[in-house]
């Protein structure tokens, strides 16, 4: 299994709205395509400041390659999208684990 997680940075004016936009828009087009599984948004707790917010999305699918099938065919266009909404305002970067052992 792997666990594909984006960690995001924004203004604390903009989180709100990016809230919004992962719930409204991308965590339903996610599950449409159904290729990813257990999506969930987590606000990160231990980089917080006065001035940004930060949030995980994070992701389960159950291997590299319907990973990189999924990029291709929605992944990258919802990144586009995310640019359109928010401009230069929300930056991430992703990271791909392998789940070794579940609790």
């Amino acid at each position: 299994m792997i666990l594909y997680n984006t960690t995001y940075q924004m203004p604390v004016a903009d989180a709100r709205d990016f809230v919004i936009w992962v719930h409204q828009v991308m965590l339903p087009r996610v599950r449409e395509f159904g290729y990813m599984q257990n999506g969930r948004l987590s606000r990160i707790l231990s980089h917080k400041d006065d001035e940004s917010e930060c949030f995980a999305l994070q992701f389960e699918v159950e291997s590299t390659a319907r990973l990189h099938y999924w990029f291709v065919k929605q992944g990258k266009q919802l990144g586009e999208e995310l640019l359109r909404a928010f401009e230069n305002r929300v930056i991430g970067f992703s990271t791909m684990m392998e789940v070794i052992e579940e609790g």
